[in-house]
């Protein structure tokens, strides 16, 4: 899929189904990611939070569900993003996980997992959180699996949890100026779930069990909170941008081109058209649209970094460069936009230009394995076999495939100077795979 990066999470998550656990994947997108960060950033300050630390993630499912499985990201599928109506409902489901996290709700139930008899998975699953929150390189080597139903109930929060997120959520919309209603929007989606058999709830009920009363007492907090506050047109804006860039490159670029009239605003539009063109592999109308887009809002890096990566999936790598170049001046700190502008050189082969660019995007984002990949083949083509090999292992390791991860693992320990850094990442991925291998 084009722009939207795949990341196999460093761990699995039965998402609330009945299925066997599968690898979560994360869909990385810099606007995207911009877009819901400008909407949980009020939300996130209200609860008391920092916007800095605590970051609001696509999961690639079709499903509806939100959740936290620690205290820095907050994971939203995408097709809970496609159903929503508003900035304000979104804003809510937001408010709702941060509650969670505010009100100590995950480190209270890890706690109580880790002193009972299944510690072992949930500690798996407690490092492997800390892992893509970025804690610490050492976690990288640390993959996990389990039933669904263990994660079930280390995901799955409990009534009075859920009456203590919906108070302090509503608190909180309230305290950044965001309409509550949202609130009451949300759970008007739901409604009639509770009578469904549990494999035909959307997982979000399965993980926040809903009930006529709790939803009573959520209008009731609504309404004790007075009158309706009024939408904000910026949030509205940065939600319609990032719930119609997610629509265009998941959904067939025909439907995309029959509902342009369905944007809020032209420069959204012309960011659709562009992408679903590109889908078609219409390189011409794609570029027209892309401009129109940018000479709308000519300082906005994003739409620039769409313009990138329609020349770079062109292959158009000198013209992807010089356009990479332009996003990374706008957002010289976005590491989805500086591995853009890696991925571009090594396309053209300046390997040895790439690099630098690549461990930048890396130290601000090193849980992305695509990102991985890039470099480990940067490290090959300038004579770098040790670090291609410990940068594979750390990508297979968070992929969850610990016995390739130790291969390469081996052959950097071998290949690298003993004791530096490098070499203690290998270190620490072979031995996370040995312990797999004895479990």
């Amino acid at each position: 899929m084009y722009h939207l990066r795949l990341l196999a999470l460093a761990f699995c998550l039965a998402l609330i189904t009945s299925s066997p656990a599968r690898a979560i994947s994360l869909l990385r997108d810099a606007d995207i990611e911009y877009g819901l960060a400008q909407l949980a950033d009020p939300i996130l300050r209200a609860a008391g939070l920092s916007p800095a630390q605590v970051r609001v993630l696509v999961v690639d499912d079709s499903s509806l569900n939100a959740f936290i499985a620690e205290t820095q990201h907050i994971f939203i599928n995408s097709g809970m993003i496609l159903k929503l109506e508003s900035a304000r409902m979104l804003q809510a489901v937001i408010a709702h996980e941060a509650a969670h996290i505010a009100n100590g709700h995950i480190s209270r139930r890890a706690g109580n997992m880790r002193n009972a008899r299944t510690a072992t998975g949930i500690g798996m699953a407690l490092a492997a959180a800390a892992a893509v929150s970025g804690q610490s390189e050492a976690a990288m080597g640390i993959a996990f699996g389990s039933q669904s139903s263990v994660m079930r109930n280390f995901l799955a929060h409990t009534r009075s949890e859920e009456a203590s997120a919906d108070q302090s959520s509503v608190r909180t919309m309230v305290r950044a100026g965001v309409d509550p209603r949202g609130a009451v929007e949300v759970f008007d989606l739901f409604r009639g779930q509770e009578a469904l058999s549990v494999g035909r709830q959307d997982p979000y009920v399965l993980s926040h069990p809903l009930t006529r009363d709790r939803m009573r007492a959520m209008e009731g907090f609504v309404t004790a909170y007075g009158g309706a506050l009024p939408d904000d047109p910026t949030a509205a804006y940065w939600f319609a941008r990032a719930q119609g860039k997610l629509s265009a490159f998941i959904r067939n670029p025909n439907w995309t081109l029959r509902r342009l009239g369905d944007s809020p605003s032209r420069d959204i539009a012309l960011m659709r058209d562009a992408a679903a063109y590109h889908k078609q592999s219409n390189l011409p109308r794609a570029l027209k649209a892309i401009d129109g887009a940018i000479a709308l809002r000519p300082r906005d890096p994003y739409l620039i970094d769409l313009k990138a990566e329609i020349l770079l999936e062109s292959r158009k790598a000198d013209a992807a460069i010089q356009t990479y170049r332009q996003a990374v001046s706008l957002a010289p700190n976005n590491a989805l936009i500086l591995g853009g502008l890696g991925r571009a050189l090594l396309a053209s082969g300046n390997f040895s230009a790439a690099l630098p660019v690549l461990e930048k995007a890396r130290g601000r984002d090193w849980q992305d394995t695509r990102l991985l990949r890039d470099l480990a083949v940067g490290y090959a083509k300038t004579g770098q076999p040790g670090m291609a090999s410990v940068v594979t292992a750390e990508r297979y390791a968070m992929q969850g495939r610990l016995s390739d991860a130790g291969i390469h693992a081996k052959r950097a320990v071998d290949q690298l100077p003993q004791g530096s850094a490098p070499w203690q990442r290998a270190q620490d991925v072979l031995s996370a795979a040995e312990q797999a291998k004895r479990r």
